[in-house]
């Protein structure tokens, strides 16, 4: 019963704060991109205090130190939503690779248009690939870092999704480095749970890999290992 009443006060401050913040998002239209996002992003820093303020989740980093001085592709598990309230306060300015019709949900979606997100048709095959190349090397030209889950969807705790060759193709086409990440959020903010279970979410970030001279296939298949070899790790945690 507390699990539930904590809940339900976070649940019921988040969605009058991001009300009020996707209205006030949308005034910061005439600001530089970078500026845009450091103004936004306070939103998500809010929903991190409030999360730990009324459920008591907070989170731990481990190898904070492999985080690159230049803007990089982060391709990490996705079992939560708190991952992407959570990258927003370990990492630099980012911005996501998402489906567009994200950015059709009303306040929500309205101040996420102005993070200046990869929105991409799926749908697409190919194009949207080249999508992503075109749109990736212009906000990383802009100082942004993207983030990319390669599951495409929320996986539950224990399970794994097919690693899709997005993000590693982005990397092989621009150039950039990768940032593998392995995190265990699932198990205290389950995949569209309304209960979040209090503890410590810990979160690792591997080493840097280089994306010169691989092929997307490759690439992809070595962020894959990582992330899935340190997950049973932070199970255990």
């Amino acid at each position: 019963m507390l699990i539930f009443l904590r809940s339900l006060i976070f649940t019921l401050g988040q969605w009058l704060f991001t009300l009020f913040f996707g209205l006030f998002a949308i005034l910061t239209f005439p600001f530089r991109p970078v500026t845009r996002y450091r103004i936004i992003s306070v939103w998500a820093r809010s929903m991190l205090w409030w999360l730990r303020v009324t459920c008591n989740v907070r989170y731990r980093v481990i190898g904070r130190e492999h985080i690159p001085q230049t803007p990089s592709i982060i391709l990490s598990k996705h079992q939560s939503a708190w991952e992407t309230l959570a990258f927003q306060e370990i990492f630099p300015p980012q911005v996501w690779v998402l489906k567009r019709e994200l950015l059709w949900v009303p306040f929500f979606g309205w101040g996420l248009a102005m993070t200046s997100p990869i929105a991409i048709n799926r749908s697409a095959g190919r194009e949207a690939l080249k999508q992503l190349v075109e749109q990736g090397k212009d906000r990383m030209k802009k100082g942004f870092w993207v983030v990319i889950f390669p599951e495409g969807t929320r996986m539950q705790p224990g399970r794994k999704g097919k690693y899709h060759i997005g993000g590693a193709w982005l990397a092989a086409h621009s150039g950039a480095t990768v940032v593998p990440v392995a995190h265990n959020a699932g198990e205290y903010w389950p995949k569209n749970a309304f209960l979040k279970r209090p503890g410590t979410i810990t979160v690792s970030i591997g080493k840097p890999i280089e994306s010169a001279g691989l092929k997307p296939d490759e690439l992809n298949h070595r962020v894959e290992q990582w992330i899935e070899q340190e997950m049973p790790r932070l199970s255990q945690s």
